[in-house]
């Protein structure tokens, strides 16, 4: 904690270190309690709390909608029916807009789940920096993230799963001969180009999870950079800075959710196009 004489580097290490079970080079699985034991784990360790937090959020998404769902009316609706049905329609629009009318059973549902989901984790980024890392230390838990779009491992788990859902509908639509002949084929339809043509489109598919996910991480990663920075300075410094930029990061936070979703419609889009790239 910032007044547990930390220096800055510590306390900017204990705030960006996951929560971590693995195994430890004795053979035992344990939570590890110093970067030390992070860094020996193997590719099997867990980021606990970023699988707590995913789950959590998710089941609010759930919770929030199912509510909505049980108490609708066609008399003067809530407050909690109007936001939601605003969240489907404003989903429904943009899915109007860049996949058009084709049919497909998942993309309305996948697409309202990722932008509420990616919204709600990116929205834990709001409470202040040290009040849950605070409760966990109390509690005898080293180390607590609660933004799980922070991590890598989140954002790059679920922009695989929309890469394997383009990949599977690629197959689908196209078929797998001609989906496979179009990695040769595009974009120099030349014989001679076959070699150079899989290789862009190699790069292209590889580049698209990638930059899917590191583009969600990267941001929100920053904007947490700034608000453990902001809690270094004295207290009356914290709160002109920390209030306006809390301000502004609900722009971001719900950019980023967007840019998520409608990135992931694109995706499917493209998947489905049977015609040249």
């Amino acid at each position: 904690m910032a007044g547990e004489d930390q220096t800055s580097g510590e306390y900017i290490q204990h705030h960006i270190t996951n929560l971590t079970y693995g195994q430890l080079p004795d053979g035992s699985w344990a939570l590890a309690h110093t970067p030390e034991e992070i860094k020996s784990m193997g590719f099997l360790a867990i980021h606990v709390d970023t699988m707590l937090w995913s789950l959590m959020t998710g089941f609010a998404f759930l919770a929030i909608f199912i509510i909505a769902a049980r108490n609708v009316t066609a008399a003067v609706p809530g407050t909690l029916q109007n936001l939601c049905e605003m969240v489907v329609e404003f989903v429904e629009d943009n899915i109007r807009q860049v996949f058009g009318t084709r049919p497909n059973p998942i993309i309305g549902p996948l697409s309202l789940t990722i932008l509420v989901w990616v919204f709600l984790m990116n929205l834990m980024d709001l409470i202040p920096i040290d009040f849950v890392p605070w409760v966990a230390h109390a509690a005898g838990i080293n180390y607590f993230k609660i933004v799980a779009t922070t991590d890598p491992n989140a954002t790059l788990g679920m922009a695989l799963g929309v890469f394997a859902l383009v990949l599977y509908y690629n197959i689908k639509i196209k078929g797998p001969i001609k989906f496979g002949a179009g990695l040769f084929t595009h974009p120099i339809p030349h014989w001679s180009m076959y070699w150079f043509n899989i290789i862009l489109e190699t790069v292209d598919m590889i580049a698209k999870p990638l930059s899917h996910g590191l583009r969600l991480f990267g941001n929100m990663y920053a904007g947490e950079m700034i608000f453990i920075l902001i809690a270094l300075l004295p207290f009356y410094a914290q709160w002109a800075l920390s209030l306006p930029w809390a301000i502004f990061h609900i722009l971001i936070i719900s950019l980023q959710a967007f840019v998520f979703m409608i990135l992931t419609i694109v995706y499917l889009t493209q998947a489905h196009e049977t015609g040249e790239h």
